[in-house]
């Protein structure tokens, strides 16, 4: 137990890394985790029965704070509006989201993003490759698990009520 990061050939070697679009610097202790978050219902693979009231559900979290605001939007990101957050936010925990929606039978595409205490806020795919390098094209054929990758998920609903993954 130490009572402040210490810059140890281990620290330096395993959890510091260099970044193309960083201009030659390095982004030390990276595995702390950047405000994410996610639609849990409707999401994936799961069906809307028909037009009417939904409650798009969901959790928030960060490994740099609380968080602080959850907004959602149901038209691919061209608006937001903000969730309402259950219970109360703690710090680097999980927070519960909620945000009434009225769907009308047409396609939509739902995305949440939060902002923690340090008031980070939870990045795009495009704002993701401008700040790691590569392109959005790389960073979606990745065929394994990308560490620290907490872009925006988009969920698209069909206008049948199937929800389908609108990242990939």
């Amino acid at each position: 137990m130490v009572d402040q990061p210490y810059m140890t050939k281990t620290e330096t070697a395993t959890y510091a890394s260099l970044w193309p679009k960083l201009e030659g610097k390095a982004r030390w202790f990276f595995v702390e985790f950047a405000p994410r978050s996610v639609i849990t219902r409707p999401s994936g693979g799961q069906q809307l029965p028909g037009q009417g009231f939904y409650e798009i559900t969901g959790l928030a979290w960060s490994g740099r704070g609380a968080i602080t605001q959850v907004d959602v939007s149901t038209d691919g990101g061209q608006t937001w509006n903000e969730a309402r957050m259950q219970g109360p936010a703690h710090r680097k925990a999980h927070t519960r989201f909620c945000f009434d929606w009225a769907w009308k039978g047409e396609e939509a595409v739902l995305m949440s993003r939060c902002t923690d205490e340090r008031g980070e806020v939870q990045q795009s795919l495009a704002e993701f490759t401008r700040t790691y390098g590569g392109s959005e094209e790389y960073w979606k054929s990745m065929t394994t698990a990308v560490a620290h990758f907490g872009v925006l998920q988009p969920w698209k609903v069909m206008r049948d009520g199937s929800v389908h993954n609108a990242f990939f």
